[in-house]
């Protein structure tokens, strides 16, 4: 008898998603470069309002300019991450509208994992360049004593910040098996997040702290592990909350695969 084919990974598996994407997308060079500029460019236009507004105010709630660049760096670094490799899951309520879930439904292989391998938005990897470059900036003249314990912080609140996103994009996906509809109101939490996140979400007051700590776990990763990396609170468990943001994704697969009992074709 004959052996059967190995199954293919879902590493592999989407290694080869992600090649198709990124080999389609580079047909037309010179569309994809206009379009990777204008990301770094909008992107840039923030920067500048974080820079303008700190030439009329030196400090932001006891936070200097270079101490919010880093804080800015890492949260868009760990959103446009979360955006290259989830934006499948946002254009998600299209396919379920359309009956193309049904499509996915019929292949043996997991819904998330086809459903990340259907959209790669490697354009917006300019974004990225752009919040490393911030960041570095940020670091130059933070007078910060780097150790090895600080750059695993960083690397952590970079980890949970991406995590996080990808899990309210996966929310985002999985409301709309109920309503059909992608609900605009969840972008509060994905692009509102990614854009407040540019400072500190201890400046906000007290309100907003707390639901972005016992809700939507953002300042876990955002803001506890910054206060601890400046050297403005001393208790390790801080440098540890980014870890929240993994345990938020238990709730938002749960969603998901409830969704997927949910689901009816809409017989397009």
């Amino acid at each position: 008898m004959k052996k059967g084919r190995k199954s293919v990974s879902p590493v592999r598996l989407y290694r080869h998603y992600i090649s198709i994407i990124v080999r389609s997308k580079m047909l037309d060079k010179k569309s994809f470069f206009l379009y990777s500029a204008g990301m770094f460019l909008t992107s840039f236009c923030v920067f500048l309002s974080i820079f303008f507004m700190f030439q009329r105010f030196h400090q932001v709630k006891g936070f200097t300019f270079r101490e919010v660049l880093l804080c800015y760096g890492i949260v868009l670094m760990g959103f446009t991450l979360a955006e290259i490799f989830g934006k499948g899951l946002e254009r998600f309520p299209r396919m379920v509208r359309a009956g193309e879930f049904d499509r996915i439904l019929l292949r043996p292989r997991g819904t998330i994992l086809q459903i990340l391998g259907s959209q790669f938005e490697l354009g917006r990897a300019s974004r990225c360049l752009h919040a490393l470059i911030v960041f570095l900036y940020g670091i130059s003249g933070s007078g910060l004593c780097w150790t090895w314990q600080k750059i695993l912080i960083v690397t952590g609140m970079l980890a949970g910040c991406c995590t996080l996103f990808c899990g309210l994009f996966l929310m985002y996906a999985a409301l709309s098996f109920f309503t059909l509809e992608g609900l605009e109101f969840m972008h509060i939490f994905t692009y509102g997040l990614n854009e407040h996140g540019a400072y500190p979400m201890g400046i906000y007051g007290k309100e907003v702290l707390w639901i972005t700590t016992f809700i939507i776990p953002f300042a876990p990763v955002q803001y506890y592990p910054l206060l601890y990396l400046l050297d403005r609170r001393q208790e390790a468990y801080l440098a540890f909350m980014p870890l929240l943001a993994f345990l938020f994704l238990i709730p938002c697969i749960l969603l998901w695969r409830l969704g997927v009992r949910h689901y009816q074709s809409s017989g397009s």
